[in-house]
């Protein structure tokens, strides 16, 4: 079983691009972020005349995340328990989708960006990481069996080496300690980073930037991520980042994080 995350940036912009992807490699499962449509505006036919269901959440233009399966797609959940909301009013957005396919529970994430150190969105994007963490940790505790994956764009880099220049984020967001110590508590739900455990190369990146050639100079980022449950850790066999997902017209500026399961 092939499973894997990819932000879109715009799905009804990319979606015969993202199901070429998904028939050429035969990927089962793909957790789809940043999709920037409602549900309605969904391209479901394009994704259903390939044989894959889809369950989405989106509310309008921005944010938006989906999952589309090939091997069923049961129990969708959308939004977690205890998922905090941002403005005023505060809004849930649409930014976490749950789903069991082929015996797999996949979350497709959207982590809050963050924008300023100083910014309600950054306070809120805390918020988020720990609710999310908390749920992560009953959901480990009340079913050990169970093969989960939290996978999507965390919008967090945990290590210096996860961005081309770490210099060139000082005072930002992304690489500040307490986005980072969140990132890392997901390790105390019982839940393991796979794509770091197959992949621990320094200056491997999922994302780069389209202004200032940022592709053609490498100046990345390692921002998609895949935790995984114990059982589900067990059965990854291995994980490709696929860069060359980011070359081409129309290309998303997040590339796809794959990971391959045994039976």
């Amino acid at each position: 079983m092939r499973i894997a995350t990819w932000n879109v940036n715009s799905v009804r912009t990319r979606a015969e691009r993202v199901v070429a992807w998904l028939e050429r490699t035969g990927t089962d499962v793909l957790a789809i972020q940043e999709t920037k449509c409602k549900e309605e505006q969904f391209p479901h036919a394009v994704f259903e005349a390939a044989g894959y269901e889809v369950a989405v959440v989106g509310l309008n233009q921005w944010n938006g995340v989906a999952i589309a399966s090939r091997v069923g797609i049961d129990d969708v959940e959308r939004g977690f328990l205890g998922q905090p909301g941002f403005g005023d009013p505060e809004v849930v957005e649409p930014r976490a989708i749950g789903a069991t396919c082929g015996g797999v529970r996949v979350w497709s994430l959207y982590v809050p960006n963050g924008r300023e150190l100083d910014h309600p969105h950054y306070a809120y994007k805390l918020r988020w990481l720990e609710a999310l963490q908390r749920e992560a940790t009953e959901w480990v505790a009340a079913s050990p069996d169970l093969p989960l994956a939290l996978m999507g764009d965390w919008n967090v880099v945990p290590l210096d080496t996860d961005v081309w220049d770490v210099a060139a984020f000082a005072g930002k967001t992304h690489v500040s300690p307490a986005e980072r110590d969140a990132f890392a508590a997901f390790a105390d739900a019982g839940l393991t980073e796979v794509s770091r455990e197959h992949l621990p190369a320094e200056n491997t990146y999922t994302y780069w930037d389209y202004q200032q050639l940022a592709f053609p100079k490498n100046k990345g980022m390692r921002i998609d991520f895949a935790y995984a449950s114990p059982a589900l850790r067990a059965r990854v066999d291995s994980v490709t980042i696929d860069r060359d997902e980011r070359k081409g017209k129309g290309a998303s500026d997040h590339v796809p994080v794959i990971l391959d399961l045994a039976d």
